[in-house]
């Protein structure tokens, strides 16, 4: 009879639960301008770093970048990029249990062309980047983890030397720094890192621009990651095709290094996505044609910040717009745009190089990519 009970319990507590550590991998993806099949959900498997398809969201028009809360519970996203009118900002929950997303709301992003998210570390604040027009916009998260209408749209006029991509600004994408209380916001027709502070009451939170940061001139700021110490950050420019590295403090970052992130001298630089291993050991950059499409591998000094080159790995395929390290550091995985496939790398934890495995995912127009272990 005791024995009868205990299974019963045991099956009352434990059959009813989803499996533990399971993974989802979220990919966001351009639709050509009309309504199509947007945003991908799939189950990631870690030990093999196969995917199977599980959800599609359809009818969306180019969510072509996403941002995860931290618990995983909610997904944001662009949505009408690359439009004539304003884009919109998605929040959506994330139904583990059915593998599934479900529309919270969506808002008016207050600018256009929207290409980048990021939340700050209390996941009470959503900052988002217009390239086209040169604006950051910033939204307050619901408990429910939908978004209230925009409390703040900042517009910058601005240019630079490269006529052709810097004639006017470009807010290429935004981060809240280590200790959350400055924003630095990356404007790549601009060559400038602005920076404003969080301005805090009990009620709101709004930016205050404080005194931008310059990059050198044709560099195009685009993206950038801190490294998880705190102590350094690191700043992909589009157009010169570089990686600088920065010491962080105090809201102030001052000037370390530069390094190519490109095989070779070229005429047009496409640097695109930047990444530091969980493990704060190597820091990986993607380099987006016309004649090479890389991952590069730097090694980081603990103590200085300084990079060392460690490889550069050929993405199989063109145009690696955004990648993303699972959360072990296990594996990377590559959006390689214009060959609608994401390839799945093996990393190693020791010498930071990449092995690419047989585990592509055939996805059109991939862009984005997001990725959480669900315990």
């Amino acid at each position: 009879m005791k024995q009868l009970l205990f299974l019963l319990l045991t099956i009352t507590v434990f059959g009813c639960q989803k499996s533990t550590n399971e993974t989802l991998l979220f990919v966001g993806s351009y639709t050509d301008k009309q309504p199509g099949e947007g945003i991908h959900v799939y189950q990631f498997n870690n030990e093999t770093g196969e995917s199977v398809l599980k959800y599609t969201l359809d009818s969306i028009t180019n969510t072509s970048f996403l941002k995860l809360s931290d618990n995983g519970e909610y997904l944001y996203s662009v949505v009408e990029s690359q439009m004539p009118h304003h884009g919109k900002v998605a929040a959506f929950k994330v139904d583990t249990q059915n593998t599934k997303l479900e529309l919270l709301n969506m808002q008016d992003c207050g600018g256009l062309n929207p290409a980048h998210l990021e939340i700050d570390n209390t996941g009470n604040h959503l900052l988002n980047s217009n390239y086209s027009d040169g604006s950051l916009s910033l939204f307050k998260i619901k408990e429910n983890g939908s978004l209230e209408a925009l409390s703040q749209v900042l517009h910058f006029k601005d240019s630079s030397i490269i006529k052709s991509r810097q004639e006017a600004s470009h807010m290429h994408s935004a981060n809240f720094s280590p200790d959350g209380n400055y924003v630095f916001a990356h404007d790549l027709g601009a060559d400038k890192i602005r920076r404003f502070t969080l301005s805090k009451t009990e009620d709101s939170v709004a930016l205050k621009n404080l005194k931008d940061i310059k990059t050198k001139l044709g560099s195009g700021p685009r993206h950038f990651a801190f490294h998880p110490n705190g102590k350094f950050g690191y700043l992909a420019n589009e157009l010169s095709g570089k990686v600088d590295a920065y010491q962080y403090d105090n809201g102030n970052l001052v000037f370390i290094e530069d390094y190519l992130s490109y095989g070779q001298q070229q005429d047009i630089y496409r640097t695109a996505d930047i990444h530091i291993s969980p493990d704060g050991k190597f820091l990986y950059v993607s380099n987006r044609g016309p004649e090479e499409d890389t991952i590069t591998v730097f090694q980081i000094n603990q103590d200085n910040g300084k990079l060392t080159l460690v490889e550069r790995t050929d993405t199989g395929g063109q145009h690696p717009r955004n990648f993303a390290i699972h959360p072990s550091g296990k594996y990377l995985l590559v959006a390689n745009m214009f060959t609608d496939n994401i390839v799945v790398f093996h990393r190693d934890l020791e010498t930071g190089k990449l092995t690419k495995l047989d585990k592509d995912i055939k996805v059109k127009s991939p862009s984005s990519i997001q990725i959480k272990i669900y315990n």
